[in-house]
């Protein structure tokens, strides 16, 4: 895994995008390091901060429980958690209760039993849309427990 700290104006504008595609404020970082992962992804990390970015989006890193109490959520039931543990998009029978989020907005799982994140997505339908579904897909699985990038991550903390 290569490492390398972003400039400052990188930092800054990597921070400007963040806040516009999640919504939320953000701790004031000012030095940022890039952790590549592969050509398409990469963990962001800064003091008290850690991201990961996949393409052009950029998501709350599960193990920042501060960050992830932020963004809208989604509890699913036990049966869930281990399809959702293992990549699988979280479907709408799974889930027992929510709060509001926008289509293609940032959305936290997590499971009902210990409140525990479990997985960070992109919703595919919005709050208001799937209160009117029985079945079928919510949130697009992008970065769960065990992951590559949870792996990756454990690297970055040694």
């Amino acid at each position: 895994m290569k490492s390398h700290p972003l400039s400052k104006s990188d930092s800054s504008e990597v921070l400007e995008k963040i806040v516009a595609q999640w919504r939320v404020d953000l701790p004031k970082v000012k030095t940022l390091v890039s952790h590549e992962i592969d050509e398409e992804s990469s963990i962001i990390t800064g003091e008290g901060f850690m991201a990961l970015k996949i393409g052009e989006t950029y998501l709350p890193f599960l193990s920042e429980i501060g960050l992830l109490e932020k963004f809208p959520k989604i509890t699913v039931d036990a049966g869930a958690v281990k399809f959702v543990c293992n990549g699988a998009n979280v479907m709408r029978p799974g889930i027992k209760s929510h709060t509001n989020f926008i289509k293609d907005g940032v959305v936290c799982v997590a499971e009902i039993t210990h409140n525990k994140f479990l997985a960070v997505g992109k919703a595919l339908v919005s709050s208001d849309e799937m209160s009117g579904m029985q079945k079928g897909e919510v949130v697009h699985n992008l970065h769960y427990i065990s992951d590559k990038y949870w792996e990756a991550a454990k690297e970055i903390k040694k």
